[in-house]
């Protein structure tokens, strides 16, 4: 009986792809990196990289080994607007970090910390995958966006860190309602209130 369905790709295809799109991700940040150009470093069609990987946004998340997609996510938090925000951002945040999506997000973080490349990849994700989005679902000022989007990265990544990397106690133990009746005041208090 004859096979049906799509055949499995090559996986050194694959696998040529992928480190093509790390180089160029890398070296030229999201919006500088284009199919076309890594289709090319890899030797295959730009087609090729559409039927492995879809669309740029899910091939970046492919290189990042990313833990998972904000676009399935940060809907729910950012489209219902500034009201709530910081509650829902952080037990967002909290939903992923406590899944088993949370261990391949602490191997980035770590990663992020020891290696410039890892650096700069998380980086590209946090601004074209998560700040972004936010910018523009929660209607945030231009000119004040990249401000209000670094203090909210800076307390959620230190939220990270202190929790699920160092384990600092009380904070790694404690329940998830309580962190967020915590943390997400402050977090509303950077995207919503007005900036000293």
């Amino acid at each position: 009986m004859p096979r049906t369905g799509r055949r499995p790709g090559n996986q050194d295809t694959r696998e040529a792809i992928l480190t093509a799109a790390r180089t160029a991700f890398a070296e030229r940040g999201f919006d500088g990196a284009s199919i076309r150009q890594i289709a090319t470093s890899a030797g295959v069609d730009p087609a090729l990289v559409h039927h492995y990987f879809g669309p740029k946004d899910q091939l970046f998340l492919a290189t990042m080994e990313a833990p998972m997609d904000p676009g399935q996510i940060l809907p729910q938090v950012f489209e219902p607007g500034l009201d709530g925000v910081g509650e829902r951002l952080v037990t967002a945040f909290l939903t992923v970090w406590d899944s088993p999506a949370g261990t391949a997000a602490a191997a980035l973080l770590r990663s992020a910390m020891q290696h410039e490349w890892s650096a700069r990849m998380l980086r590209e994700f946090l601004v074209t995958q998560i700040l972004r989005r936010a910018t523009r679902a929660l209607q945030l000022d231009p000119a004040e966006a990249p401000r209000r989007a670094a203090l909210v990265a800076s307390q959620m990544i230190g939220m990270a860190m202190m929790r699920y990397i160092l384990k600092l106690e009380p904070l790694a133990s404690m329940p998830p309602d309580d962190v967020v009746r915590n943390i997400a005041p402050t977090i509303q208090r950077y995207l919503a209130d007005p900036l000293p």
